[in-house]
């Protein structure tokens, strides 16, 4: 073989090369997930409703203040933060029953966890920090991000989340959730997914 023969295969093997790193990383093998649905317990700020049953006046939204409580007609100040929906019914429930109404039957749903959050960093249109909710996918935290900029790599999203104290990175493909084409990624609060940039 040739010098220049030579040459012409290394400078075509050096190209390659070169055009196979633009390319995306791999997927992690992130195991499937069911819709994040531990630590339901409340904080300072969640917004939930207390519904009870024929009783309109009663039922409302309330928000969890910083010292932990809402104030409940009625039966005065209740205790909220560190506790779960169905504590919180419980807890409502046995207060109102004890002269008050009889057999009241009370519901309580979390309509915003503000106190759980999910930031979303590179390239999206609105870097920031935005609410965690109940059964939020990866596609939706882009979405609410303002969505991709034009120079994104959208099958290369990093999601980085600390379990048990231990960190761990997943690379998702984004693009290929949205297009059904790859598993669902459901997140979790605390969750941080950075959107790196595309290499021209």
């Amino acid at each position: 073989m040739s010098v220049f023969a030579l040459r012409v295969l290394v400078i075509v093997g050096l190209g390659a090369a070169a055009l196979l790193g633009c390319g995306d990383p791999p997927a992690s093998k992130y195991p499937s997930q069911a819709i994040y649905n531990e630590d339901t317990t409340l904080d300072a700020g969640d917004l939930f409703e207390v519904r009870v049953f024929r009783h309109e006046d009663m039922s409302g939204t309330f928000s969890a203040s910083q010292e932990g409580t809402i104030s409940f007609p009625y039966i005065g100040q209740v205790t909220v933060v560190g506790k779960t929906p169905a504590q919180i019914e419980e807890d409502i429930r046995g207060r109102l029953a004890d002269g008050y109404l009889v057999n009241p039957s009370i519901a309580v749903y979390v309509k915003e966890y503000r106190s759980k959050k999910v930031s979303v960093l590179g390239e999206v249109r609105k870097p920031s920090a935005i609410l965690f909710t109940p059964g939020m996918t990866v596609v939706e935290a882009v979405s609410q991000a303002g969505g991709f900029t034009a120079g994104a790599r959208e099958n290369a999203v990093q999601v980085t989340r600390t379990v048990d104290g231990k960190s761990e990175t997943f690379t998702v493909p984004v693009q290929a959730v949205a297009e059904n084409k790859a598993p669902v990624f459901y997140m979790r609060p605390g969750d941080s997914v950075f959107v790196p940039r595309r290499r021209f």
